[in-house]
């Protein structure tokens, strides 16, 4: 059972993505798009929220696009995907109940949130190894990733 919506594994896909590709120019949106086969226009609003979110920085003109805005050892995959979730619409459905709102969503609520919290424990750089390692994008030189 997948517990994360495909909007959410995209969103830690593309920062993952952009991480590994942003030396020395930023990534645009369309060869995000094209690596993952997804038309530019739909990743634009996810990007767009990571960059509210301070996870990504969005770099303007004609070299444009995206970066990281901090080192991708300081990202977790927790908070990719609450940006993702906080940006989500919030479209309610179906009718409550007091079984709804008094027993399942607590409950619900509370696995959430030990879920999210097991995500915090994985960061972008731990993501990014992992990819590197198995040879996701082919073989590639390896950058450093520091601040001085």
């Amino acid at each position: 059972m997948i517990l994360l919506s495909r909007r959410c594994m995209l969103a830690v896909a593309a920062v993952v993505d952009i991480a590994l590709h942003a030396r020395p120019a930023p990534v645009a949106a369309k060869a995000l798009a094209a690596r993952h086969n997804l038309p530019p226009r739909h990743l634009e609003t996810l990007l767009q929220a990571l960059v509210r979110a301070n996870i990504l920085k969005g770099v303007r003109g004609p070299r444009g696009g995206y970066e990281l805005a901090r080192e991708r050892r300081r990202i977790s995959m927790g908070e990719i995907v609450r940006a993702t979730l906080n940006d989500a619409d919030g479209g309610e459905f179906g009718p409550e109940s007091r079984l709804m709102l008094e027993v399942i969503e607590p409950l619900a609520s509370q696995a959430s949130a030990q879920f999210l919290v097991a995500l915090e424990a994985v960061s972008v750089d731990e993501l990014c190894r992992k990819a590197e390692a198995g040879a996701v994008f082919g073989a590639k030189e390896v950058h450093s990733d520091f601040t001085i």
